[in-house]
């Protein structure tokens, strides 16, 4: 952790810290912006590829980012401030730029408040999952979990949606599924509502527009 800051509710962290030591820094009632399973990469690979779980635009909740480009320039892009709009900011291209802009080096992330928090699963699927969405959905060799966190009728409302399901107690570490790497494609055993999660680190095609800004970094 490099610097946690409660009453702002934010934490920047170094691009290397695994998901689940975040979670383990974190003071009682305050939640990042990834569930609480272990992926490959840590919280950068996590920004990277664009979040995992989520309903929401997790790019709003990335607040700034230090990263190296392919070059090896170093860039800051962002900042610790929710409101940070001075210049051409890279941080919202880099969420989900897959590598292509370079590697994280420094991450800051918003923080969100919750009175409970709560995870079950049950077999099921993403499909159609009805409003209130929980704050992070995801699948699991069909099982499908929920998590939300907030005020105890809004985590019970959100829930609701998967009637029957085991409450989860403790992290999950799902780095097991991805000794490779962790990839997008079809037909893996872990996905959630943007993506397919498989083996061996693929990346979707790159724009040529975007392969432009991240070659003259």
């Amino acid at each position: 952790m490099l610097e946690l800051s409660p009453g702002d509710q934010t934490l920047t962290v170094s691009g290397d810290v695994s998901l689940l030591e975040v979670y383990a820094a974190l003071p009682p009632g305050l939640y990042p912006p990834f569930p609480p399973v272990e992926l490959p990469g840590g919280v950068g690979g996590l920004v990277s590829r664009g979040g995992f779980g989520q309903t929401f635009f997790f790019g709003a909740e990335v607040l700034g980012v230090t990263f190296r480009a392919p070059s090896g320039r170093v860039v800051r892009a962002g900042g610790r401030t929710v409101k940070n709009v001075q210049g051409y900011d890279l941080t919202r291209p880099f969420v989900g730029s897959f590598g292509a802009l370079g590697e994280a080096l420094e991450v800051t992330l918003r923080l969100r408040p919750g009175r409970v928090a709560r995870h079950v699963t049950a077999p099921g699927s993403l499909d159609a999952l009805p409003e209130p969405l929980p704050r992070f959905a995801w699948v699991v060799e069909g099982q499908l979990h929920l998590m939300h966190f907030g005020h105890a009728h809004q985590v019970d409302r959100a829930l609701a949606a998967l009637p029957g399901a085991v409450r989860v107690e403790g992290p999950l570490d799902l780095t097991s599924f991805f000794p490779g790497g962790m990839g997008v494609g079809a037909g893996g055993c872990v996905r959630d509502r943007r993506f397919g999660w498989v083996d061996g680190g693929a990346v979707p095609p790159v724009p040529e527009l975007f392969a432009r800004v991240a070659a003259s970094l």
